[in-house]
């Protein structure tokens, strides 16, 4: 006997991938959704493949026919994407909507959203509760944006129960814009020296897709309308971060570390920050009994293979357009190399 029939939306990508394996071994049927139709090879014959794109009129209504016992939401963004949810809530039992940590603010009101600005990085609560202030609700950022899509969906309280997983920095296979390529393609460079600002000690909470999808997994079989942190069971300095990264690819590297901010790109890593951001995770343990399923260290092994994979001989941005999109050059080893000469 099924638990019901669930229906994914952004079912080909890096969470997606996961979420619809974690739902079908808990006994779901599923339905993955995406703009491609694309199915991923691990999952069983069962699981169904369509193509939907949100934005054409009536697709996902169509595309839901009878409708859903959970809708699964890993690409919703905005107010929009909320109301479109919320206007179909008598075909959806309860849904299951990806949000971010990026909704947080700081008590002096500095968010992601002010981080290029003088001392415009937020400090935190370590770790970050759920009940932290968040930025306003806007169409202008990306935690404008999904802050809007949160409060949509909480208004529409028992018509449509939803679970908001405010996302840490997701990573494993298929990451579009993955953080761990600052060191897998040092190593794979013969690179033997690396620059961390901050003495190596920034942390910014990675969540596995593996820890997101068992989010997805329990909240799908418990409905209700709450807010929940997604993230792994600990959150390693970016000096920590290197150290098993090298670990899995057999090579031992220098680190330097630089006190303070970066100089240009040096020093500059994808989880560079003067403040530590890390995410509470009681509440979805207290609410899910949520347990994490693997560590930081424990994915790296498959992360790092994919990685690889994937890079290949190509230029690293036409390989990860989603990390080259930030406009920073990761690989700068001129910079670097003057730096350290300048060090005597």
């Amino acid at each position: 006997m099924t638990k019901g029939n669930a229906f994914v939306l952004g079912g080909s990508g890096q969470v997606g991938r996961a979420a619809v394996r974690a739902l079908v071994a808990d006994g779901w049927e599923v339905t993955a959704a995406s703009r491609g139709g694309a199915r991923d090879e691990r999952w069983p014959d069962e699981v169904r493949s369509v193509r939907l794109d949100r934005t054409e009129e009536g697709a996902l209504a169509a595309g839901l026919g009878d409708g859903c016992d959970v809708l699964v939401d890993i690409v919703a963004y905005d107010g929009g994407h909320g109301r479109q949810l919320t206007g179909l809530a008598d075909r959806i039992g309860s849904a299951v909507v990806v949000s971010s940590g990026a909704v947080y603010e700081d008590a002096q009101g500095r968010s992601f959203d002010t981080q290029d600005r003088p001392d415009g990085f937020p400090a935190f609560p370590v770790p970050t509760p759920e009940d932290c202030r968040t930025v306003a609700p806007g169409d202008s950022t990306y935690g404008t944006r999904k802050i809007a899509l949160e409060r949509e969906l909480l208004a529409a309280g028992d018509a449509l129960p939803t679970t908001l997983l405010r996302a840490g920095a997701i990573h494993g296979p298929f990451c579009p814009g993955p953080r761990e390529l600052w060191f897998v393609k040092r190593s794979l460079d013969g690179r033997p020296v690396r620059v961390l600002a901050h003495g190596g000690a920034s942390r910014f909470h990675p969540v596995h897709v593996d820890n997101l999808a068992e989010l997805v997994r329990l909240a799908a079989a418990n409905p209700g309308s709450r807010v929940l942190n997604g993230a792994d069971p600990e959150a390693p300095t970016v000096a920590e971060i290197g150290a098993e990264i090298d670990a899995v690819m057999g090579v031992t590297s220098e680190t330097v570390l630089m006190e303070g901010e970066p100089e240009g790109t040096v020093g500059l890593t994808p989880w560079t920050a003067p403040h530590p951001i890390v995410y509470d995770m009681t509440a979805a343990e207290r609410e899910l009994g949520y347990r994490p399923v693997v560590s930081y260290a424990e994915s790296l092994p498959e992360t790092v293979a994919w990685l690889t994979g994937h890079l290949g001989d190509r230029e690293w941005r036409e390989a990860f357009p989603g990390l080259a999109k930030y406009g920073v050059d990761f690989f700068d080893y001129a910079a670097e190399d003057a730096w350290l000469r300048s060090r005597g």
